[in-house]
């Protein structure tokens, strides 16, 4: 809702990207782990925090835009290893 591209709707603009936190599902944990953007065991909002601050390395402005391509890096890489 907040990026305006192909993908999203760019609705809000009273919300910057770079205020987002990384919505944190199973493979958003997995890879995350896999890739040590995270150093804690378990979900929690803290866990969020910290992955969306080590992607801010990556874009400073858009860290959140990485979930895509992360969750189905473990949909596809790592599910069958489950």
């Amino acid at each position: 809702m907040v990026r305006k591209d192909e993908v999203d709707f760019g609705i809000w603009d009273i919300i910057s990207p770079d205020k987002l936190i990384i919505p944190l599902d199973t493979h958003i944990y997995k890879v995350a782990q896999f890739f040590e953007l995270t150093t804690l065991k378990f979900h929690s909002w803290k866990m969020a925090e910290e992955i969306t601050k080590n992607l801010k390395k990556f874009d400073s402005k858009d860290p959140v835009k990485y979930d895509f391509a992360l969750s189905h890096i473990n949909i596809k890489y790592f599910a069958l290893e489950t």
